[in-house]
């Protein structure tokens, strides 16, 4: 399922996979929240309880989309995080797989200044 993820005046493609965590949050589209930034991750919580699941990882790929478990959170991956070391990017604690940004995920570092951030189905 694609998405669109929306801060401020940028607006991104994503992919949602097909995985029990991803469809909990297809249904729970559409989010408008405030959000939260841990070095280049953007994270939010998100009306959707899950459990680590097979797709759960300890180092992510630039462009990953996450659940977090402990926080109930959504997280946008575009570079390294306090926790990272040799350009790894590493989640505060392991994070289920749900989706991937389609583009430069990078783009995100110009709105981490923004307030809000829009998830909607495309």
């Amino acid at each position: 399922m694609k998405i669109s993820i929306t801060v401020g005046k940028l607006s991104m493609e994503a992919e949602l996979n097909d995985t029990p965590t991803a469809r909990k949050i297809a249904e729970a589209l559409p989010v408008s929240t405030a959000f939260n930034t841990w070095g280049d991750e953007i994270y939010f919580s998100i009306p959707v309880k899950a459990q680590l699941d097979e797709s759960a990882r300890e180092v992510v790929d630039l462009g990953d989309l996450g659940y977090w478990p402990s926080g109930n959170a959504f997280c946008i991956f575009f570079g390294p995080t306090p926790m990272s070391s040799g350009g790894s990017i590493v989640p505060a604690s392991a994070v289920n797989i749900v989706g991937k940004v389609l583009g430069d995920a990078t783009l995100f570092k110009q709105v981490m200044l923004e307030r809000q951030v829009i998830l909607a189905a495309i």
